[in-house]
């Protein structure tokens, strides 16, 4: 997955905005780009490979955070977030990872308030 393809994958998701934010990260947020909340984050600098962090269940960091590849994401995992990093496609492939993007959106737009969602038009 390049850069150009995980920000035309985040835009086709509902309610979302994206910003560059904390030097070249491509951020994606449920919501407005101010007072929006993150739900994934990329960042592809020289020399470094093409990283994405994303939030996901309990049960899945506990699996995901061994596997080749992905690791609990810096900052956000050592503040007891769950939120893993995928640093290579070696034990997620790209199928995978918009699975879990797509469910990383889920979890984020669930913790907004019900006014919240509908605003966005995420309530059915």
């Amino acid at each position: 997955m390049t850069l150009a393809e995980y920000d035309a994958f985040c835009a086709t998701l509902p309610a979302t905005s994206h910003v560059v934010q904390w030097g070249d990260a491509h951020v994606w947020k449920v919501g407005g780009q101010v007072g929006g909340k993150v739900f994934a984050i990329a960042r592809e600098s020289a020399g470094e490979t093409f990283a994405v962090t994303f939030k996901c269940s309990w049960a899945s960091y506990d699996i995901l955070k061994e596997q080749p590849g992905l690791r609990p994401a810096p900052y956000l995992a050592s503040r007891g977030m769950s939120w893993i990093q995928r640093q290579t496609d070696e034990g997620m492939p790209d199928e995978v990872l918009l699975d879990y993007l797509r469910e990383s959106h889920r979890l984020i737009a669930a913790k907004l308030s019900k006014r919240a969602r509908a605003e966005l038009g995420l309530e059915a």
